[in-house]
């Protein structure tokens, strides 16, 4: 039997009747993200690549619960309709040439790596939905065209996801992700066909001393796993291990803060998934790769997903290839809660309900429980917390200026020295969640699309804009007006959010309020790797419309601290 303490503890100051804690237990790895097929990410979809998160991962679980002899009708019609939607959509972004781009025609190129992204996802999905060959055969096509005399896959369009940027070239993980794709896409390929021996000669060179960036290495692994080549694969993987210092995940020097760093999650699946592609190596078998598991499970938001596009694919494929592996037919087993409050709650997982998904509310917060599982079967057990917490305000007093405009006499702001390593972040988002009882004028949904900004989503209540990137040392002004709708009593702050899609830790959190003119405005700004200073004037119109202007000026400076508006545990 395995047995596991949790205390659940509270802050000091929290906001009353916020409290929820609940136990989960599911008996198959991935059983969360297959309930939870359309909601494995909270964040906004709107491009070429954030398409395909709605796409891929149909994959990993169809594949995984056919090799495992679990596919019902049930799922695979559910699948399939994402799958055949995702198609449809992803097509909308392709180019004339063959290539995809985030979107689509209106970008200058295609983009190299969602390209790449996009012929193996087709071609993996042709088992379960109809997929035009053509498809798969221009962007081929286009891909190699961009082979260079050396071998090596030359980066077109713009590169989001600067995670592929390795430390010693920008060609090298993005040279060893095309083949890679290549070889998923074909796996009796002739390595001789591809961009690898490149990639060999280079990453030979790499281990003699120069592997300085852990998301080339772990990916190059992963390649060389899937080319078959053992030998480079041995001298990657032990490199990798001495690397992790003991644990079983991979940290990047340097990085701090709150919140899962994405490309941590996506390095150690890469690992993962060389390690289960090819033959078992000694030292370094299913055992070793239950370590990786488990954190990456930790990793896991409530819904199977993680924090961004890339690393949710990434990981869900290593973890249905590690589900696969160690999937057994039979076996009984019992998960028992208990608490020091007299709570003792029994969960029963068998081969008849182990894709079920069985949630049980824990009332006792703060309290001491213990999860206990005993038998044969794998099980995962999760006890997740949530509660919201107060925010303080800075002040910025409100002076009156005439019959119809309010002026802020102190504007709130705080600029931050850089920190960080690069010259530009990934793509960004500014979600906006709009006041109670305001909309948006019509001007600010017609944004000038230019290299910078792209087009705005919008929903109900809240509307999201993408950013292409954000320049160290330079700034970008972004304005919007809100219009008053219908007026609403005591009306509550709007939270404003700037983040790093691939790296959603790296965030800004803006609170926005409108007070009377003899109250004070209050507003709080917290850094990750922004800069903003928040100008916010209210305008009353003789007519008695009033509006409000939010004009935010954001550059990317670097780290400071992070906060966040709720806090949630396992």
């Amino acid at each position: 039997p395995a047995e596991k303490n949790i205390s659940l503890t509270l802050p000091q100051v929290f906001v009353p009747g916020s409290v929820r804690a609940t136990v989960s237990v599911l008996g198959d790895l991935m059983g969360r993200a297959m309930k939870n097929l359309d909601q494995l990410l909270a964040m906004p979809y709107g491009c070429g690549e954030q398409n395909m998160l709605l796409f891929a991962p149909n994959i990993f679980i169809l594949n995984y619960l056919k090799s495992t002899g679990q596919l019902t009708s049930e799922i695979l019609d559910k699948a399939t309709r994402f799958l055949e939607s995702g198609y449809q959509r992803e097509l909308t972004y392709k180019h004339d040439d063959g290539s995809y781009s985030a979107f689509g025609k209106s970008d200058a190129s295609g983009n190299t790596w969602l390209t790449t992204f996009v012929m193996k996802s087709f071609g993996e999905a042709k088992d379960y939905i109809f997929v035009d060959p053509k498809h798969i055969f221009d962007a081929k096509k286009w891909l190699y065209s961009k082979q260079g005399s050396d071998g090596c896959i030359q980066s077109v369009g713009r590169l989001f996801h600067n995670g592929m940027k390795g430390g010693v070239s920008d060609d090298v993980s993005l040279t060893a992700y095309v083949v890679a794709a290549l070889l998923e896409l074909d796996s009796d390929i002739e390595v001789s066909h591809t961009p690898l021996p490149f990639g060999k000669h280079l990453a030979a060179n790499l281990i003699g001393g120069h592997m300085d960036n852990l998301y080339t290495t772990a990916l190059m692994s992963y390649t060389f796993t899937l080319a078959r080549d053992e030998e480079m694969r041995v001298k990657l993987i032990t490199y990798l291990h001495q690397k992790s210092r003991g644990t079983r995940h991979w940290h990047r020097e340097g990085i701090s803060g709150k919140g899962v760093d994405s490309l941590e999650v996506e390095i150690t699946s890469y690992v993962l998934l060389a390690l289960l592609s090819g033959p078992a190596l000694p030292d370094f078998g299913l055992d070793y790769s239950s370590g990786i598991v488990r954190w990456l499970t930790q990793q896991q938001n409530p819904y199977g997903g993680f924090s961004s596009t890339q690393d949710t694919v990434v990981a869900l494929q290593a973890l249905a290839k590690y589900a696969a592996a160690t999937y057994s037919v039979g076996g009984r087993t019992v998960v028992t809660v208990t608490s020091l409050g007299g709570l003792n709650k029994e969960f029963i997982v068998d081969q008849s309900n182990r894709l079920l998904y069985q949630e049980e509310e824990l009332s006792e917060v703060p309290g001491e429980y213990t999860v206990r599982a005993e038998g044969q079967s794998c099980v995962l057990a999760q006890v997740r917390s949530h509660l919201a917490t107060y925010q303080s305000f800075s002040r910025a007093r409100l002076s009156h200026a005439n019959n119809y405009q309010i002026i802020i006499a102190e504007k709130p702001f705080c600029v931050c020295s850089y920190k960080g390593r690069r010259e530009e972040t990934n793509m960004v988002i500014i979600n906006i969640r709009l006041l109670s009882g305001h909309i948006l004028e019509q001007s600010s949904l017609e944004i000038v699309n230019s290299d910078f900004f792209c087009s705005p989503l919008k929903y109900w209540c809240v509307t999201c804009y993408h950013l292409n990137y954000l320049t160290k040392g330079e700034t970008a002004v972004y304005s919007m007006t809100l219009e008053q709708d219908m007026l609403v009593e005591n009306l509550k702050a709007a939270v404003v959010k700037v983040y790093d899609y691939y790296q959603p830790s790296k965030i800004l959190f803006c609170f926005c309020h409108i007070f009377p003119m003899e109250h004070q405005l209050g507003t709080q700004t917290v850094f990750y790797c922004f800069r903003s200073t928040l100008d916010i004037f209210s305008h009353v119109q003789p007519t008695g419309t009033k509006k409000i202007r939010l004009r935010s000026v954001i550059g990317f400076i670097g780290l400071t601290n992070s906060c966040f508006p709720t806090q949630s545990g396992r």
